[in-house]
């Protein structure tokens, strides 16, 4: 008699605590389309009627890890302030869902829901992982096929992805992520990753499109700190800057024509945004729109050390030397580290 895969007995003791997430808005009632011709093609458009009625709009998956009923998920799955979130356990558990925090920086999001003494995973060590190690990615693809496992092996560690999704479509960069070859589809993000003792050591974030089997995990390290925040302070307590930049490289400062090719360009994003947030740290230590930070904390910024990757470790109330570039100038400042409000 063969003997059964140990995936088997991950199966039995992980798919239990994993979950779906539906998205779902108040929209307009549709009841129709019509057809307008225009440059000789036609645009189809929806016939709206008063009032409006509930409309799933997305979805992903999810996994509790803790009997009480907290959740960790991907934060681009429930980036939507304005929409509803239902965690669906089994067919017949269905809970609302509150969504305590969100993290974007790393992609990572914590909700909660409602009961008691619920199946819940045990988190491992994502700093203790090897290359080769064999691996379960478990999630819900498609938002139809709930329980899917995908089987294989941890194909590099502390990758850098650039991702495109969530709720507005944003640009996002994400590092030290888990590479897998096990299957990760649409619908799987926010699902865990596991190690053959069913501990979650990854939370299945991005596929490389029109690639075989290269998908990414976030490291599940990265969560625990802002889980245990969240259930201290009901909040994750980030040092905030409160400025928008560009890091620069050799293209974006020969494009602009500017003097250094390195360090994060304080810049607003689009036209009413300010660069420098009022009131915030960045504004009282004298920051200003057009400088560019070359150093915080002694640590030159570049496209593989963000301005975020070398506060990333800080505390609030911590003071940070940077040296900025002002005018062609390099000038010392001095920021103190202020929780975001």
């Amino acid at each position: 008699m063969l003997e059964k895969s140990p995936i088997v007995q991950v199966a039995k003791k992980v798919c239990p605590a994993v979950i779906t997430i539906v998205v779902s808005k108040d929209l307009p009632r549709v009841e129709g389309f019509y057809t307008l011709p225009f440059g000789g093609q036609d645009f189809v458009f929806p016939k709206t009627k008063g009032g409006k009625e509930k409309t799933k709009i997305g979805g992903g998956s999810g996994f509790i890890v803790s009997p009480e009923g907290y959740v960790l998920t991907c934060n681009h799955v429930v980036g939507d302030p304005e929409a509803d979130y239902t965690v669906i356990l089994s067919p017949e558990r269905k809970y609302p869902a509150k969504v305590l925090a969100n993290d974007p920086l790393i992609d990572v999001a914590i909700l909660k829901i409602q009961d008691s003494a619920l199946p819940h995973l045990e988190m491992g060590d994502s700093d203790q992982i090897e290359l080769g190690e064999t691996v379960v990615a478990i999630g819900n693809p498609l938002g139809e096929f709930e329980d899917t496992l995908s089987a294989g092996i941890v194909s590099g560690l502390s990758r850098r992805i650039t991702a495109f999704g969530g709720h507005q479509g944003k640009i996002t960069s994400l590092r030290g992520l888990i590479q897998t070859d096990a299957a990760i589809n649409p619908g799987n993000s926010g699902g865990p990753l596991v190690d053959l003792e069913g501990r979650v050591i990854g939370i299945n974030t991005a596929v490389v499109m029109g690639a075989q089997n290269i998908g990414f995990a976030i490291p599940i390290n990265y969560a625990k700190r802002t889980l245990e925040e969240v259930k201290t302070y009901g909040k994750i307590k980030r040092p905030f800057l409160g400025v928008r930049y560009v890091i620069l490289s050799q293209e974006v400062s020969r494009t602009n024509k500017l003097p250094v090719d390195y360090g994060a360009l304080i810049v607003r994003e689009s036209f009413g945004e300010p660069a420098v947030l009022k009131g915030s740290a960045a504004d009282k230590a004298g920051l200003k729109e057009y400088d560019i930070i070359l150093e915080a904390d002694a640590k030159k910024i570049t496209e593989d050390n963000s301005l975020s990757d070398a506060l990333k470790d800080k505390k609030i109330g911590d003071d940070i030397p940077l040296k900025v570039l002002r005018e062609k100038k390099e000038i010392a400042l001095k920021v103190n580290l202020e929780e975001k409000k």
